[in-house]
Protein backbone atom coordinates (compact mmCIF):
# COMPACT_ATOMS: atom_id res chain seq x y z
CA UNK A 1 0.00 0.00 0.00
CA UNK A 2 1.71 3.32 -1.02
CA UNK A 3 1.11 6.26 0.90
CA UNK A 4 -1.02 8.36 -2.30
CA UNK A 5 -3.36 4.85 -2.62
CA UNK A 6 -6.68 5.48 -3.40
CA UNK A 7 -9.01 2.95 -1.97
CA UNK A 8 -11.00 0.78 -4.01
CA UNK A 9 -12.47 -2.59 -2.18
CA UNK A 10 -14.36 -5.61 -3.97
CA UNK A 11 -17.75 -5.46 -1.52
CA UNK A 12 -17.99 -8.87 -2.25
CA UNK A 13 -14.69 -10.14 -1.36
CA UNK A 14 -15.30 -8.26 1.78
CA UNK A 15 -18.37 -9.81 2.11
CA UNK A 16 -17.13 -13.45 2.17
CA UNK A 17 -14.61 -12.09 4.90
CA UNK A 18 -17.50 -10.92 7.44
CA UNK A 19 -18.94 -14.71 7.23
CA UNK A 20 -15.86 -16.12 9.31
CA UNK A 21 -17.36 -14.41 12.38
CA UNK A 22 -20.78 -14.10 13.95
CA UNK A 23 -21.98 -10.71 12.12
CA UNK A 24 -19.46 -7.78 11.08
CA UNK A 25 -15.66 -8.40 11.83
CA UNK A 26 -15.63 -4.81 14.13
CA UNK A 27 -18.56 -6.51 16.28
CA UNK A 28 -15.77 -9.36 17.02
CA UNK A 29 -13.38 -6.87 17.66
CA UNK A 30 -15.94 -4.93 19.87
CA UNK A 31 -16.26 -8.01 21.57
CA UNK A 32 -12.83 -8.71 22.40
CA UNK A 33 -12.03 -5.35 23.66
CA UNK A 34 -15.12 -5.02 26.14
CA UNK A 35 -14.33 -8.50 27.36
CA UNK A 36 -10.60 -6.65 28.18
CA UNK A 37 -12.28 -3.64 29.84
CA UNK A 38 -10.69 -1.65 27.92
CA UNK A 39 -13.86 0.35 27.62
CA UNK A 40 -14.27 1.76 31.26
CA UNK A 41 -14.06 5.39 32.69
CA UNK A 42 -10.50 6.02 34.30
CA UNK A 43 -11.53 9.13 36.22
CA UNK A 44 -7.85 8.91 38.64
CA UNK A 45 -6.25 9.15 35.06
CA UNK A 46 -7.87 11.76 33.71
CA UNK A 47 -7.93 14.10 37.45
CA UNK A 48 -4.50 13.55 37.55
CA UNK A 49 -3.75 14.78 34.09
CA UNK A 50 -5.73 17.29 33.70
CA UNK A 51 -4.33 18.46 37.21
CA UNK A 52 -1.18 18.76 35.96
CA UNK A 53 -2.09 20.78 32.63
CA UNK A 54 -4.01 23.15 35.18
CA UNK A 55 -0.89 23.64 37.07
CA UNK A 56 1.23 24.51 34.23
CA UNK A 57 -1.40 27.02 33.07
CA UNK A 58 -1.23 28.57 36.41
CA UNK A 59 2.62 28.55 36.37
CA UNK A 60 2.73 29.99 33.06
CA UNK A 61 0.25 32.87 34.33
CA UNK A 62 2.60 33.64 36.87
CA UNK A 63 5.99 33.55 35.65
CA UNK A 64 3.87 35.96 32.87
CA UNK A 65 3.06 38.44 35.57
CA UNK A 66 6.68 37.81 37.51
CA UNK A 67 8.71 38.42 34.85
CA UNK A 68 6.93 41.64 33.70
CA UNK A 69 8.11 43.41 30.82
CA UNK A 70 10.98 41.33 29.83
CA UNK A 71 12.58 39.39 26.68
CA UNK A 72 12.27 36.36 29.05
CA UNK A 73 8.69 36.51 28.51
CA UNK A 74 9.42 34.39 25.01
CA UNK A 75 10.55 31.16 27.09
CA UNK A 76 6.97 31.58 28.75
CA UNK A 77 5.44 31.77 25.33
CA UNK A 78 7.45 28.51 24.35
CA UNK A 79 6.30 26.72 27.63
CA UNK A 80 2.59 28.19 27.08
CA UNK A 81 2.65 26.94 23.49
CA UNK A 82 2.81 23.38 24.97
CA UNK A 83 0.17 23.83 27.18
CA UNK A 84 -2.36 25.01 24.75
CA UNK A 85 -1.28 21.68 22.80
CA UNK A 86 -2.14 20.04 25.80
CA UNK A 87 -5.69 21.89 26.58
CA UNK A 88 -6.47 21.00 23.11
CA UNK A 89 -5.81 17.61 23.36
CA UNK A 90 -7.81 17.54 26.72
CA UNK A 91 -10.74 19.53 24.60
CA UNK A 92 -10.57 16.73 22.14
CA UNK A 93 -11.29 14.00 24.93
CA UNK A 94 -14.09 16.10 26.31
CA UNK A 95 -15.76 16.12 22.86
CA UNK A 96 -15.35 11.99 22.74
CA UNK A 97 -16.93 11.17 25.73
CA UNK A 98 -13.16 9.64 27.04
CA UNK A 99 -13.61 11.50 30.02
CA UNK A 100 -17.12 11.44 31.13
CA UNK A 101 -19.78 9.00 29.50
CA UNK A 102 -22.46 11.82 29.93
CA UNK A 103 -23.21 14.58 27.15
CA UNK A 104 -23.81 17.62 29.79
CA UNK A 105 -20.77 17.36 31.75
CA UNK A 106 -18.37 16.76 28.53
CA UNK A 107 -19.95 19.73 27.08
CA UNK A 108 -19.39 21.89 29.73
CA UNK A 109 -15.85 20.63 30.07
CA UNK A 110 -15.36 20.56 26.15
CA UNK A 111 -16.92 24.56 26.37
CA UNK A 112 -15.01 25.71 29.31
CA UNK A 113 -11.66 24.38 27.94
CA UNK A 114 -11.88 25.48 23.86
CA UNK A 115 -13.68 28.39 24.08
CA UNK A 116 -12.53 30.05 27.09
CA UNK A 117 -8.81 28.85 27.48
CA UNK A 118 -7.63 28.02 24.14
CA UNK A 119 -10.25 30.55 22.06
CA UNK A 120 -11.64 28.08 19.64
CA UNK A 121 -15.36 27.17 19.13
CA UNK A 122 -16.05 23.80 20.72
CA UNK A 123 -19.33 23.18 18.17
CA UNK A 124 -17.77 24.04 15.37
CA UNK A 125 -14.88 22.00 15.63
CA UNK A 126 -17.01 19.17 17.23
CA UNK A 127 -19.27 19.50 14.30
CA UNK A 128 -15.90 19.14 12.09
CA UNK A 129 -14.53 16.56 13.82
CA UNK A 130 -17.24 14.27 14.17
CA UNK A 131 -17.77 14.60 9.96
CA UNK A 132 -13.74 13.41 9.93
CA UNK A 133 -14.43 10.43 12.20
CA UNK A 134 -17.51 8.90 10.13
CA UNK A 135 -15.63 9.58 6.68
CA UNK A 136 -11.65 10.16 7.64
CA UNK A 137 -10.06 10.07 4.01
CA UNK A 138 -12.97 10.30 2.24
CA UNK A 139 -13.17 12.90 -0.87
CA UNK A 140 -16.19 14.76 -0.27
CA UNK A 141 -17.06 13.72 2.82
CA UNK A 142 -14.09 14.47 5.85
CA UNK A 143 -13.78 18.01 6.11
CA UNK A 144 -9.86 17.91 6.84
CA UNK A 145 -9.10 16.71 3.47
CA UNK A 146 -10.86 19.43 1.77
CA UNK A 147 -8.49 21.62 -0.87
CA UNK A 148 -8.63 24.64 1.47
CA UNK A 149 -5.37 25.09 1.18
CA UNK A 150 -3.26 22.66 0.51
CA UNK A 151 -4.32 19.45 -1.92
CA UNK A 152 -4.75 16.01 -0.52
CA UNK A 153 -4.49 14.09 -3.94
CA UNK A 154 -4.22 14.59 -7.62
CA UNK A 155 -7.19 14.95 -8.84
CA UNK A 156 -7.54 17.75 -6.08
CA UNK A 157 -4.34 18.88 -7.83
CA UNK A 158 -5.60 18.78 -10.79
CA UNK A 159 -9.08 20.87 -10.52
CA UNK A 160 -7.06 23.64 -7.74
CA UNK A 161 -7.18 27.04 -8.68
CA UNK A 162 -6.25 29.96 -6.37
CA UNK A 163 -4.47 29.77 -3.67
CA UNK A 164 -4.28 25.94 -2.97
CA UNK A 165 -3.01 26.01 -6.72
CA UNK A 166 -0.06 28.28 -5.68
CA UNK A 167 0.54 26.79 -2.57
CA UNK A 168 0.00 22.88 -4.12
CA UNK A 169 3.41 23.12 -5.99
CA UNK A 170 5.52 23.28 -2.83
CA UNK A 171 3.09 22.22 -0.21
CA UNK A 172 5.60 19.58 1.45
CA UNK A 173 8.38 22.46 1.73
CA UNK A 174 5.92 24.97 3.28
CA UNK A 175 3.92 22.67 5.43
CA UNK A 176 5.47 22.99 8.57
CA UNK A 177 5.85 26.89 8.10
CA UNK A 178 2.26 26.65 7.24
CA UNK A 179 1.68 24.80 10.63
CA UNK A 180 2.69 28.43 12.56
CA UNK A 181 -0.74 29.78 11.31
CA UNK A 182 -2.74 27.01 12.68
CA UNK A 183 -3.82 28.81 15.89
CA UNK A 184 -4.92 31.83 14.67
CA UNK A 185 -6.93 30.03 11.80
CA UNK A 186 -8.35 27.47 14.24
CA UNK A 187 -9.84 30.93 16.30
CA UNK A 188 -10.93 32.95 13.00
CA UNK A 189 -12.60 29.96 11.70
CA UNK A 190 -14.16 30.04 15.09
CA UNK A 191 -15.71 33.76 15.36
CA UNK A 192 -16.57 32.69 11.75
CA UNK A 193 -18.73 29.70 12.63
CA UNK A 194 -20.89 31.57 15.34
CA UNK A 195 -23.02 32.14 12.41
CA UNK A 196 -23.58 28.64 10.72
CA UNK A 197 -26.21 25.71 12.48
CA UNK A 198 -23.60 24.05 13.56
CA UNK A 199 -22.51 26.07 16.44
CA UNK A 200 -26.19 25.70 18.41
CA UNK A 201 -25.25 28.03 21.23
CA UNK A 202 -23.83 30.69 19.49
CA UNK A 203 -24.26 33.70 21.92
CA UNK A 204 -22.99 31.52 24.70
CA UNK A 205 -19.67 30.62 22.54
CA UNK A 206 -18.89 34.27 21.51
CA UNK A 207 -19.09 35.49 25.11
CA UNK A 208 -16.41 32.53 26.05
CA UNK A 209 -14.41 33.61 22.87
CA UNK A 210 -14.44 37.19 23.36
CA UNK A 211 -13.55 36.65 27.15
CA UNK A 212 -10.41 34.74 26.12
CA UNK A 213 -9.18 37.32 23.58
CA UNK A 214 -9.93 40.58 25.83
CA UNK A 215 -7.60 38.69 28.89
CA UNK A 216 -5.74 36.81 26.29
CA UNK A 217 -4.42 40.32 24.41
CA UNK A 218 -5.25 42.87 27.23
CA UNK A 219 -2.66 40.97 29.16
CA UNK A 220 -0.37 41.04 26.73
CA UNK A 221 -0.21 44.77 25.96
CA UNK A 222 -0.76 45.46 29.67
CA UNK A 223 2.38 43.53 30.80
CA UNK A 224 4.59 43.84 27.95
CA UNK A 225 5.38 46.89 25.25
CA UNK A 226 4.15 46.67 22.04
CA UNK A 227 7.41 45.13 20.29
CA UNK A 228 7.45 42.48 23.20
CA UNK A 229 3.82 41.69 23.36
CA UNK A 230 3.76 40.80 19.39
CA UNK A 231 6.69 38.94 19.40
CA UNK A 232 4.78 37.17 22.07
CA UNK A 233 2.14 36.69 20.41
CA UNK A 234 3.94 35.49 17.32
CA UNK A 235 6.34 32.40 18.95
CA UNK A 236 3.15 31.19 21.19
CA UNK A 237 0.43 30.82 18.71
CA UNK A 238 2.95 29.81 16.16
CA UNK A 239 4.72 27.33 18.00
CA UNK A 240 1.12 26.06 18.97
CA UNK A 241 0.20 25.80 15.56
CA UNK A 242 3.17 23.46 14.56
CA UNK A 243 2.29 21.42 18.06
CA UNK A 244 -1.23 21.14 16.87
CA UNK A 245 0.03 19.88 13.15
CA UNK A 246 2.49 17.49 14.83
CA UNK A 247 -0.27 15.69 16.58
CA UNK A 248 -2.33 15.65 13.77
CA UNK A 249 -0.59 15.23 10.87
CA UNK A 250 0.87 12.11 10.99
CA UNK A 251 -2.74 10.28 11.92
CA UNK A 252 -4.08 10.40 8.25
CA UNK A 253 -1.92 12.34 5.81
CA UNK A 254 -0.25 10.16 3.13
CA UNK A 255 -2.75 7.26 3.76
CA UNK A 256 -5.25 6.55 1.09
CA UNK A 257 -7.34 8.39 0.08
CA UNK A 258 -11.32 6.92 -0.26
CA UNK A 259 -12.67 7.95 -3.84
CA UNK A 260 -16.37 8.81 -4.08
CA UNK A 261 -18.65 5.31 -4.69
CA UNK A 262 -15.96 2.87 -2.53
CA UNK A 263 -17.76 1.00 -0.05
CA UNK A 264 -16.02 -0.46 2.65
CA UNK A 265 -16.79 -1.45 6.18
CA UNK A 266 -16.81 0.52 9.46
CA UNK A 267 -13.11 -1.90 10.18
CA UNK A 268 -11.64 -1.38 7.24
CA UNK A 269 -12.39 2.24 6.42
CA UNK A 270 -10.75 3.08 10.15
CA UNK A 271 -7.97 0.78 9.74
CA UNK A 272 -6.79 1.46 6.12
CA UNK A 273 -7.01 5.35 6.46
CA UNK A 274 -5.48 5.75 9.66
CA UNK A 275 -1.95 5.37 10.86
CA UNK A 276 -0.16 4.56 14.33
CA UNK A 277 2.54 6.39 15.63
CA UNK A 278 5.35 4.04 17.80
CA UNK A 279 7.33 5.95 20.23
CA UNK A 280 6.96 4.64 24.21
CA UNK A 281 6.01 7.38 26.78
CA UNK A 282 7.12 10.51 26.25
CA UNK A 283 5.07 9.99 22.58
CA UNK A 284 2.25 8.87 24.02
CA UNK A 285 1.90 12.01 26.36
CA UNK A 286 3.57 14.33 23.64
CA UNK A 287 0.18 13.16 21.58
CA UNK A 288 -2.10 12.83 23.94
CA UNK A 289 -2.96 8.91 23.22
CA UNK A 290 -3.74 10.19 19.08
CA UNK A 291 -0.38 8.15 18.25
CA UNK A 292 -2.85 4.98 18.45
CA UNK A 293 -5.07 6.95 15.74
CA UNK A 294 -6.63 3.51 14.33
CA UNK A 295 -7.79 2.24 17.88
CA UNK A 296 -9.15 5.89 18.56
CA UNK A 297 -11.26 5.75 15.15
CA UNK A 298 -12.36 2.50 15.99
CA UNK A 299 -13.39 3.02 19.56
CA UNK A 300 -13.80 7.43 19.57
CA UNK A 301 -14.83 7.21 23.37
CA UNK A 302 -12.01 4.58 25.08
CA UNK A 303 -10.00 6.57 27.36
CA UNK A 304 -6.54 7.33 26.51
CA UNK A 305 -4.56 4.61 28.62
CA UNK A 306 -6.76 1.85 27.55
CA UNK A 307 -5.43 2.80 24.15
CA UNK A 308 -1.90 1.03 24.21
CA UNK A 309 -3.61 -2.61 25.44
CA UNK A 310 -6.29 -2.68 22.44
CA UNK A 311 -3.30 -1.50 20.23
CA UNK A 312 -2.06 -4.62 20.68
CA UNK A 313 -5.33 -6.62 20.32
CA UNK A 314 -6.64 -4.55 17.46
CA UNK A 315 -3.22 -5.34 15.45
CA UNK A 316 -3.62 -8.91 15.98
CA UNK A 317 -7.18 -8.98 15.21
CA UNK A 318 -6.15 -7.51 11.80
CA UNK A 319 -3.34 -9.97 10.81
CA UNK A 320 -6.10 -12.67 11.27
CA UNK A 321 -8.50 -10.59 8.49
CA UNK A 322 -5.37 -10.21 6.25
CA UNK A 323 -6.15 -6.68 6.76
CA UNK A 324 -3.28 -4.10 6.58
CA UNK A 325 -2.21 -2.39 9.69
CA UNK A 326 0.10 0.44 9.46
CA UNK A 327 2.55 1.47 12.35
CA UNK A 328 5.81 3.70 12.03
CA UNK A 329 8.21 6.01 14.11
CA UNK A 330 7.27 9.64 14.74
CA UNK A 331 9.97 11.23 12.21
CA UNK A 332 9.05 8.48 9.84
CA UNK A 333 5.02 9.13 9.89
CA UNK A 334 5.93 12.83 8.98
CA UNK A 335 8.68 11.43 6.41
CA UNK A 336 5.57 9.58 4.84
CA UNK A 337 3.32 12.62 5.03
CA UNK A 338 5.70 15.24 3.43
CA UNK A 339 6.49 12.50 0.70
CA UNK A 340 2.70 12.36 -0.60
CA UNK A 341 1.95 16.07 -0.14
CA UNK A 342 4.53 16.37 -2.56
CA UNK A 343 3.80 13.60 -4.67
CA UNK A 344 -0.04 14.75 -4.99
CA UNK A 345 1.32 18.28 -5.77
CA UNK A 346 3.56 17.05 -8.98
CA UNK A 347 0.66 17.80 -11.15
CA UNK A 348 0.81 21.58 -10.54
CA UNK A 349 4.69 21.55 -11.09
CA UNK A 350 4.72 19.36 -14.08
CA UNK A 351 4.82 22.49 -16.58
CA UNK A 352 7.39 24.36 -14.56
CA UNK A 353 9.48 20.94 -14.30
CA UNK A 354 9.33 20.29 -17.84
CA UNK A 355 9.97 23.19 -19.21
CA UNK A 356 13.93 23.06 -20.77
CA UNK A 357 16.55 24.58 -18.72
Amino acid sequence: MTNSTVLSVDPSRQGERQKQHRGSDFSELSRRIAEAGLLRRRPLYYTVRFGLVALALAGCVGAFLALGDSWGQLWVAVALALVFGQLGLAAHDLAHRQVFSRRRPSEVGGLLVADLLLGMSYGWWMNKHTRHHANPNHEGKDPDISPDILVRSRRQARNARGLPRFIGKHQAALFFPLLTLEGLNLSFSSFRALKSPSVKRPALEGTLLLAHFVVYFGGLFAVLSPAKALLFLAVHQGLFGVYLGSVFAPNHKGMPVIEEGTRLDFLRRQVLTSRNVRGGALVDAFMGGLNYQIEHHLFPSMPTPALARAQVITERYCAELGIPYHRTGLIASHREALRHLRSVGEPLRAPAERRPS
